[in-house]
């Protein structure tokens, strides 16, 4: 397997049009990893992975993070927007010198997913034949994601992670990280996920897909070749209102929208919105501006495979294999990943702390919002010795 690392070319421009060929890389790094195995069969050619980094790995290595994001997050964890990037950091404030994630110590290292658009390999990319993979693009199931990632590790020269964290999907890939390389996995962090997806969150997932692939521009998934605007934006716009609607909680929607209208418009028979459909409508547009409706469809079908009892005697026996001290963070409002389902992670792994509750009207998106809550446990977690008992809150 190849692992010749590149550092200096552009990203590979997401099919939205927030980047165009040629645009900064925005500090990411680059690396082939040669060809990866499926657990369907079959393989994908040739896989790049992008990454982005913070600190200096120790002699020793025994001081590397990774990070793992979630659904349309990528590498950029931590730092401004600008060319590159067209949003700041989605976990700011946590990683540099003096913070949780102190770089003075720790060698943090964030890919950004396989089948994502963000520079690593995905549907936008070009296959072996040089054209986009489109509709061509594989099936992704959360053990090829891990898989790749195994492999860009093995690549940096990483022996083992000190801490392997991420939320939502990041936290199916860092479980799926400690199940499939015990070995490797010293301390594991998982924020607002499950150990398998479950019916209901497939059925919200379901319209999603659906909203996407009925979109007249969609073209089956072979859209790359449309003029500006042209692609499945309207689709991917109506997913985007679905999902967000399950990360935030009903009481929060309720508190701070109500049934205000929209500033200025009138939404009783006047055409107007209500304040709770403007606001989707925003999250709506950011999304289409950064994000490659192939990769979001490739994505969700990906959590929607999520089982670590998959092949393995069940969730409670794959759970019994993880070896690494384990955190496990619910958000108290989640109608997404409720506290239930964090639950059985924590009872499944021999060596897990007790459940972390954090309090927040925020819904599932209280693991990004609740960055001092997240940090505290971050740094209990990392303490000197790592066996050490943390105190339960």
């Amino acid at each position: 397997m190849s692992t010749q690392q590149e550092v200096s070319r552009p990203a590979v421009p997401p099919a939205s049009g927030a980047w165009r060929a040629g645009d900064p890389a925005g500090g990411r790094c680059f690396v082939r990893i040669g060809d990866v195995p499926l657990e369907r069969g079959g393989r994908l050619d040739n896989v790049e992975m992008a990454y982005e980094t913070w600190g200096t790995l120790s002699p020793t290595g025994d001081n590397a993070v990774l990070v793992c994001h979630a659904l349309t997050g990528d590498s950029h964890v931590s730092g401004d927007a600008g060319p590159g990037h067209p949003t700041p950091g989605w976990w700011n404030g946590l990683i540099g010198p003096g913070r949780e994630l102190d770089t003075d110590r720790w060698f943090v290292v964030a890919p950004n997913v396989l089948g994502g658009c963000q520079g690593s390999t995905g549907p936008s990319s070009p296959a072996p034949d040089g054209r986009p993979y489109g509709s061509r693009f594989p099936y992704l199931t959360v053990r090829d994601q891990v898989t790749a990632e195994v492999a860009l590790t093995d690549a940096l020269g990483i022996d083992h992670w000190a801490l392997v964290v991420g939320g939502s999907m990041g936290g199916m890939r860092a479980l799926e990280w400690a199940v499939m390389q015990p070995d490797r996995v010293e301390r594991l962090f998982v924020l607002a996920s499950t150990a398998a997806a479950t019916g209901d969150q497939i059925a919200w997932c379901s319209p999603q897909l659906m909203a996407i692939r009925c979109d007249a521009n969609f073209r089956g998934g072979d859209y790359y070749d449309a003029g500006p605007g042209q692609g499945p934006h309207n689709g991917l716009g109506v997913a985007r209102r679905i999902a967000h609607t399950t990360y935030r909680s009903e009481a929060e929607i309720n508190l701070r929208f109500g049934r205000l209208p929209q500033q200025g418009e009138n939404p009783l028979g006047g055409g107007g919105r209500f304040a709770v459909e403007s606001y989707l409508d925003h999250h709506a547009d950011k999304l289409v501006h950064r994000f490659d409706a192939n990769s979001y469809l490739v994505l969700s079908q990906t959590m929607n495979s999520h089982d670590v009892g998959r092949g393995r005697g069940g969730v409670a026996a794959a759970l019994g294999r993880v070896t690494a001290r384990t955190a496990v963070a619910a958000i108290s409002s989640d109608r997404l990943y409720p506290p239930e389902q964090n639950a059985e992670i924590v009872a499944g792994i021999p060596d897990c702390v007790p459940l972390r509750v954090i309090d927040s009207p925020y819904g599932h998106d209280g693991f990004l919002v609740e960055v001092e809550r997240v940090g505290e446990i971050l740094v209990e977690l990392l303490g000197e010795p790592a066996e050490r008992e943390l105190v339960s809150s």
